[in-house]
């Protein structure tokens, strides 16, 4: 009985212990032993990136350990290949298999975030696949026209282009805000509705209602944090105003 219990004790350890760490378990299948990969995240500044571990693949494999306090897009850069590979860093067990040939083409699975990610990214890329082809089926034709001066080539696919682009801007946002409204738990929701609270037209209450029906983990993550200080920054009183929207008498007298 008591190997049992000691048993289960060391198997809920080991549980416990795997969620408060990350295992990135990669795969760089044609990649040469001691090629460098770089794991980057955004710097300071938001504006560019910084490396925060680096490891060699070793028999077309690399494995990156470590810990993080919340989840953040990550990217991953090979040595001698073109382009990054994002994906969501977060505590649990991460399989990567990297694309030497095609970076975007490379795969992220094993943990919810990563999981939901790849699922939301290839509903919208599905949306946009119009516009991908549009250009593709036209680049030529509008290279032609642009040479020859044909304004009127010019003006007929930059209206055609621009009809397709209303309309899959209206249902990307209409797939944003139902996955935001449906996925609570989802790192992608609390990203969309920041992204959502830097529109100037964005309703706060809707804001509130999307913000509050997060996930507690969620709302105390970088972007949810940015969330807050958003709707707090919209809910102040403006110069010359109450708190209740009225006007200030002293701020009308003043001139």
């Amino acid at each position: 009985m008591k190997k049992i219990i000691l048993l289960l004790t060391a198997t809920v350890f080991l549980i416990s212990c795997s969620k408060d760490k990350y295992t990135i378990s990669g795969t760089a299948k044609g990649v040469e032993n001691g090629k460098t990969i770089i794991m980057e995240t955004q710097d300071a500044t938001g504006m560019g990136l910084m490396s925060v571990d680096t490891v060699k693949v070793e028999n077309g494999k690399f494995e990156i350990k470590g810990k993080v306090t919340e989840p953040a897009f990550y990217m991953l850069q090979l040595e001698g290949a073109n382009g990054k590979f994002p994906f969501i860093l977060e505590n649990g067990d991460i399989t990567i298999e990297m694309n030497k040939d095609s970076i975007n083409k490379s795969k992220v699975s094993g943990t919810y975030n990563n999981d939901e990610f790849v699922q939301f990214n290839g509903e919208i890329i599905k949306l946009q696949k119009g516009l991908m082809d549009f250009q593709k089926n036209n680049t030529a034709l509008m290279n032609q026209a642009q040479q020859a001066k044909d304004t009127v080539v010019i003006n007929k696919l930059m209206k055609e282009f621009g009809k397709l682009q209303e309309g899959v801007t209206a249902e990307s946002k209409k797939k944003y805000n139902s996955y935001a409204e449906s996925h609570p738990k989802s790192f992608i929701s609390v990203l969309i509705i920041e992204g959502m609270s830097k529109d100037p037209s964005v309703e706060i209450k809707k804001l509130e209602t999307l913000f509050a029906s997060l996930d507690e983990s969620l709302k105390n993550t970088k972007p949810g944090k940015a969330i807050q200080s958003k709707i707090k920054e919209a809910k102040m009183p403006s110069v010359g105003t109450t708190p209740s929207g009225a006007v200030n008498p002293a701020a009308g007298n003043a001139k």
